[in-house]
């Protein structure tokens, strides 16, 4: 698939409209993006080395004679942070929208649009990017003349902003550990564990620390786990509590997120009791 130009054609388009956002004018078409739907209306979740692309599902109505080529002229929904006339961050698609016409007039042509943003954990500057993102609809024309004596470009920018939202979280990692192992019946079992999530500045896992997490145990044979006890995490995201040992079964920690961060559950521990 070709790439979507946006980038090297705009050549800093969009980080100049951060710092002033291009007025509508006579010669801006008249695009309607509507419908918006980002990622199927689930949050956004990030680590730390893994791109994670984001499906966005639009309604474009373009005047008939409009013909986005995505070589000179381009229509795409873009996600940003803070607003049009100071952007705190964005991500847009990489490669061409899909759009199937669904409707025409006699002046209007309207498509069913699909896209794909990748959310790179590198475009994730910092941790006040965890936070709801706003979707906008772009659009933009490039004139040029390019050859080896000589270069010039001319680009017309506009932005449709506040078409939808997104929320991004970082993502999260739970462990669980219980030991002695095997115990026996009516001993005490201690089930440590450790609450990390994505740090985007530092591109690693660190501790979350005062969280809230609950402690549930499956018996052997059964598929259910139930609740046994809430805990919150201490220093650097550690976790740790003590139960009596009374059947043999899986002990695992769960975490049900915050706004900022995402749900994580860990792998259940078998510990064997005699």
């Amino acid at each position: 698939m070709r790439k979507l130009a946006i980038g090297t054609a705009l050549s800093g388009a969009l980080a100049l409209a951060g710092i002033a956002a291009p007025a509508a004018s006579a010669a801006t078409p008249n695009l309607v993006f509507s419908d918006v739907t980002v990622n199927k209306g689930k949050a956004i979740v990030v680590g730390t080395t893994k791109t994670v692309t984001v499906p966005v599902t639009y309604t474009l109505t373009r005047p008939a004679d409009l013909v986005i080529d995505n070589k000179k002229t381009f229509a795409a929904v873009m996600l940003y942070r803070g607003t049009l006339k100071s952007l705190d961050n964005e991500l847009d698609p990489e490669v061409m929208p899909t759009c199937t016409t669904t409707a025409t007039t006699d002046t209007t042509v309207t498509e069913s649009c699909t896209e794909n943003i990748p959310a790179d954990p590198l475009y994730l500057y910092e941790a006040a990017d965890a936070t709801t993102w706003k979707a906008a609809g772009l659009y933009a024309h490039v004139d040029g003349t390019v050859s080896d004596d000589f270069l010039s470009s001319e680009t017309d920018v506009a932005i449709w902003g506040n078409l939808g939202t997104a929320k991004v979280q970082r993502a999260a990692k739970l462990t669980a550990d219980a030991s002695p192992e095997p115990v026996a019946k009516g001993k005490t079992i201690t089930v440590k564990g450790k609450l990390t999530r994505a740090d985007w500045d530092a591109m690693a896992y660190k501790g979350y620390s005062g969280q809230k997490a609950v402690l549930q145990f499956r018996p052997a044979g059964s598929n259910t786990y139930t609740n046994v006890k809430g805990i919150t995490s201490g220093t650097g995201g550690s976790l740790s509590t003590t139960v009596k040992a009374s059947k043999s079964g899986y002990y695992r920690y769960v975490f049900a997120g915050t706004t900022t961060t995402a749900a994580a559950t860990a792998t259940g521990d078998y510990i064997q009791v005699k």
